[in-house]
């Protein structure tokens, strides 16, 4: 085991984020856990970490954040996981301007001010690691996904240029890439779309009626769905090795996903993209 780091992880009230600290700490380091929710901050609170609120869709809410995490640990700040996101279903003719916005408020933008704010004290320390838990759907697009898989690709493509723009500075950059994972993102999609999606006035009504089912399934909704500690193993990797790997795929659908990118005509993997 790697001497003692200190991260700080967003989106830790459950699945990846939760079991992602719980797993760091339990290999000794100082985990810095954030929450949107107060009462969430206060559970991580009870359960004995260094726990913060965290809302990425709100600046106040990162800075206020990032200066208490400072505090807590004396400036010294060596890892960022940037784990919160959530996914608002709807086909992207359904989607309204408002709704695209607040995804990418805080899948991107939020996590964007996030890193900005933190690099400079890498910086200055002279290393650090920044991990980004993206998607399959940061590779490949799939039908009714249409916000998510937008602010994942924006996320990939800014991911990839920061690493170039760091380069020689000991700051190191990895993306996770998960498949299905068993987490409360379905549970929460399902109140994103009766919030945000009119099923009834929508071209896409029939079809939006499997999407309810399958976002009301309990436990695995698909084949291959892996638990969230696949996740939490991949981020051991990324924080303590010594050379970490720019792209960690986990789950056996992105690793299909991504060699037939590799390998098939466009309208091909359009095809079994729209069948899976």
């Amino acid at each position: 085991m790697n001497a003692s780091k200190t991260i700080l992880i967003t989106g830790c009230s459950s699945g990846i984020g939760y079991q992602t600290a719980v797993t760091l700490k339990a290999r000794g380091h100082h985990v810095i856990a954030t929450a949107r929710k107060l009462e969430d901050v206060a559970h991580l609170k009870q359960d004995g970490f260094s726990a913060l609120q965290l809302d990425l869709a709100d600046s106040a809410s990162i800075k206020r954040a990032v200066n208490e995490a400072i505090e807590l640990t004396n400036g010294k700040i060596d890892a960022l996981f940037n784990n919160g996101a959530f996914g608002q279903p709807g086909a992207v003719e359904d989607l309204s301007r408002d709704v695209l916005r607040f995804q990418f408020e805080t899948n991107l933008f939020g996590t964007h001010e996030l890193t900005n704010l933190l690099i400079p004290i890498m910086r200055k320390q002279g290393h650090g690691r920044i991990i980004y838990n993206s998607s399959v759907l940061g590779l490949v697009a799939m039908t009714y996904r249409g916000a998510y898989n937008a602010s994942k690709y924006a996320l990939e493509g800014l991911v990839d240029t920061l690493r170039l723009e760091l380069h020689g500075t000991n700051i190191q950059l990895s993306l996770i890439e998960p498949g299905p994972i068993l987490s409360n993102f379905r549970k929460n999609a399902f109140q994103l779309y009766k919030k945000n999606i009119d099923p009834t006035h929508s071209f896409h009504h029939e079809t939006y009626r499997a999407i309810e089912t399958r976002l009301q399934t309990e436990g695995a909704a698909v084949p291959f769905t892996l638990p969230a500690s696949a996740v939490a193993g991949k981020v051991v990797h990324a924080l303590e090795a010594q050379r970490p790997k720019i792209r960690y795929y986990v789950t056996f659908p992105t690793y299909l996903f991504a060699f037939l990118k590799r390998i098939l005509p466009v309208s091909w993997l359009d095809y079994l993209l729209k069948k899976a």
